[in-house]
């Protein structure tokens, strides 16, 4: 596995908990706004107060519709008002989570590291890290400082991905489809949401998914099943060639001194997110 990978890996369920988290519920009623435009607000929030297609741009595999209406939506309640709502649920449900751990020195160090990491990152062509770069957490909140740096190089390499599949004549339902698709190798590891989820939470109609599905069938990617579709030889060999290009272009970046050393840090920290059972597909531990 190359280090980008490892780091994608081994990082991502951190970064998710602003997704995925149990105070979610009271973050809508205090911001009066629903999911999807809080989800929209939070993440897209460094952007600043641009117009809807700047969104749809940088978030790529969202109905343009649904991004448009959630986008104003988050304008109207305030942009601010959600991130800094975000990071208030994440501090209490890290500290929550974490316990003595959230008060470790180390997370000091960590962030720290993650910051140095972050502020080397090329940024040509990278809106969305850009925009990110510029996200400031609270104040003296050194658990919101580590994690704000974790999602800068998430937002990076999902620029990165985008670009990719750009390439390669993805767009973004197609990237949807292309990636729910059921893979011939059932030992590759995806995060993969399913159907449902991904219509739902991305906004794409039955009419947009079927019609994206008849494209990549007419690529030769994809060829349809009795309960969905799947990746043909070639849908195989392609999805190997996204996620390669994908994650070469973030191997400088996990690959310089110290980065290892980073993420193998991160690990206690990760598997507590992961040990609270919050995150989709988990299960509390004792």
């Amino acid at each position: 596995m190359t280090a980008a990978r490892t780091a994608y890996e081994s990082l991502e369920p951190f970064h998710v908990l602003a997704y995925f988290n149990p105070g979610m519920g009271d973050a809508l009623k205090d911001t009066g706004v629903d999911p999807s435009s809080f989800y929209l607000g939070a993440r897209g929030a460094p952007l600043g107060d641009c117009a809807p297609e700047v969104v749809i741009s940088t978030f790529y595999n969202f109905a343009p519709a649904t991004v448009t209406a959630g986008w104003a939506t988050a304008r109207s309640a305030g942009l601010q008002k959600i991130a800094d709502r975000r990071f208030a649920m994440l501090d209490a449900s890290l500290r929550d989570i974490l316990g003595d751990l959230a008060d470790n020195p180390e997370i000091t160090e960590l962030a720290d590291g993650f910051g140095r990491l972050a502020s080397d990152l090329p940024l040509g062509g990278r809106a969305l890290a850009a925009a990110w770069s510029t996200s400031t957490p609270p104040n003296g909140n050194d658990l919101l400082r580590l994690w704000n740096n974790v999602a800068i190089l998430r937002e990076w390499r999902g620029d990165n991905h985008i670009s990719v599949l750009v390439g390669h004549g993805l767009d973004g339902i197609d990237a949807c489809t292309f990636h729910e698709s059921t893979l011939l190798d059932p030992t590759i590891r995806r995060r993969a949401m399913g159907r449902r989820l991904t219509q739902l939470t991305r906004g794409w109609s039955d009419t947009d998914w079927e019609a994206s599905v008849d494209r990549l069938v007419a690529r030769g990617i994809a060829e349809r099943t009795d309960d969905g579709h799947r990746l043909t030889a070639d849908g195989a060999a392609l999805y190997d060639d996204i996620e390669a290009a994908t994650d070469a272009l973030g191997e400088n970046v996990w690959s310089a001194p110290g980065a290892d050393d980073l993420v193998a840090r991160m690990r206690p920290y990760v598997k507590a997110v992961i040990d609270a059972g919050v995150l989709p597909g988990t299960k509390k531990k004792a």
